[in-house]
């Protein structure tokens, strides 16, 4: 079980990843068939949880995830939160929870010394509209280029290229790095040569993924400890029951992939644990 208040006692620095629009069933079929290797090398028990987003769509599920409330397992019983706001006095918070007295993760991050860097996919994180700044006005910087977008066929590369300078920038202080990968999101038709979005090419848009995170997350630890974090912040329908797209309450959209883990320089994963936070 990762205690997260350790964590940021201890100056750890955390790496968040969203993989936008990516479907459990997708992230699971993906890494049985070998076409994520280097996810599965990290993956806790080499497997993605099952999980609930609280968001059908971009923005409200990341002012949830920025809010304390990560996608949560399908189970009636929960276990403690990761990260959470200060409750009212009458509520009791477990002692492994990192508790931030501030309006969001960022700004309580940010009290106890992180920088907070963040390197945007989709246009919720462009500044091009009023509300495109919502989510990167949380953090102290952010990035955005059109090449971090879905439209571009390596985007991930180039945000990982971003990620890794950002990285190497604030080596001698405690990061919290948050990277939104677009490439699971539509459009991905292109890396099947289709042009139509399906399970098929978000599947493909994953394997493309695959390579540059696990170039990321292997340089990361190469220097230090961090907490690693990725989950997806939605699903998209293709089809199913007649649904198409996000922002609806379809199991295809509320099934999301989830996975923590406190990785070393190393590269020793602690001990999973069948129960971990959330």
């Amino acid at each position: 079980m990762i205690n997260t208040a350790e964590v940021i006692d201890t100056g750890t620095s955390i790496l968040f990843v969203t993989l936008d629009s990516l479907r459990y069933d997708v992230a699971r079929a993906a890494l049985h068939a070998g076409q994520t290797p280097h996810l599965a090398k990290i993956l806790p028990g080499g497997a993605w949880e099952e999980r609930r987003t609280p968001g059908t769509f971009t923005l409200p599920a990341h002012i949830a995830f920025f809010s304390g409330f990560l996608p949560k397992l399908p189970q009636p019983v929960q276990p403690p939160r990761l990260w959470e706001c200060r409750p009212p006095a009458f509520k009791t918070v477990d002692d492994g929870t990192f508790v931030f007295d501030a309006p969001n993760l960022l700004a309580g991050l940010a009290q106890h010394g992180y920088r907070t860097a963040c390197i945007g996919g989709v246009t919720y994180f462009s500044r091009e509209t009023p509300l495109g700044s919502v989510l990167p006005d949380m953090f102290q910087e952010a990035h955005w280029r059109t090449e971090f977008c879905s439209s571009e066929p390596d985007s991930t590369r180039h945000q990982v290229d971003q990620a890794l300078a950002v990285a190497e920038e604030y080596a001698d202080r405690p990061l919290f790095l948050f990277v939104n990968v677009s490439a699971t999101h539509v459009p991905h038709g292109h890396y099947t040569g289709d042009s139509v979005d399906s399970w098929h090419s978000q599947t493909a848009a994953l394997a493309y993924a695959d390579e540059h995170l696990g170039r990321l997350i292997d340089s990361l630890i190469s220097q230090r400890r961090w907490l690693i974090i990725m989950c997806a912040d939605h699903g998209d329908a293709f089809g199913e029951d007649g649904y198409h797209g996000r922002g609806i309450a379809h199991p295809t959209v509320l099934n999301v992939p989830f996975a923590a883990m406190l990785m070393e320089p190393a590269a020793t994963l602690t001990k999973h644990d069948p129960s971990p936070r959330q």
